[in-house]
């Protein structure tokens, strides 16, 4: 029997097994950036056109990293580990930024105070994701 294409191996799976608690989270994450930011772009975009922006782009950066984990594959776990990196930056230049010079942030933003509006699971995630994508790549 010969392998198609379409065949997948346990480690091109980035979604399963424990893959599966990240794309869960990685999805509501979607959603509640980009439904947070939409809104405050909507409604009140002068007040705090950073922090919306910013919220704006943890939505990308947390859909881009959603669909990686869905679609799997080498290159996809690469992608999603670069990015994790990346959003662990974010979260933790945007989590300083916004304690030491809070009148740059008139509102929040998903990753101010390192996320604490979101019980600080912005700034964990992103360290869970890219152990995970680590040992996927085993």
């Amino acid at each position: 029997m010969t392998e198609s294409a379409t065949d997948t191996t346990p480690a091109d799976q980035l979604g399963s097994g424990p893959g599966r608690v990240l794309v869960w989270f990685y999805g509501v994450f979607t959603v509640a950036a980009a439904s947070r930011s939409i809104v405050q772009m909507i409604m009140d975009f002068g007040k705090a056109p950073l922090a919306y922006v910013l919220s704006a782009i943890a939505a990308c950066v947390y859909g881009f990293i959603t669909y990686s984990l869905v679609r799997g594959g080498e290159k996809a776990r690469r992608a999603a580990l670069v990015c994790c990196a990346a959003e662990l930056l974010f979260v933790l230049v945007v989590g300083t930024w916004t304690l030491a010079d809070a009148s740059a942030f008139p509102d929040a933003t998903v990753w101010s105070d390192y996320g604490m509006g979101y019980l600080f699971i912005p700034v964990v995630l992103p360290v869970l994701g890219m152990l995970w994508l680590r040992r996927a790549k085993r």
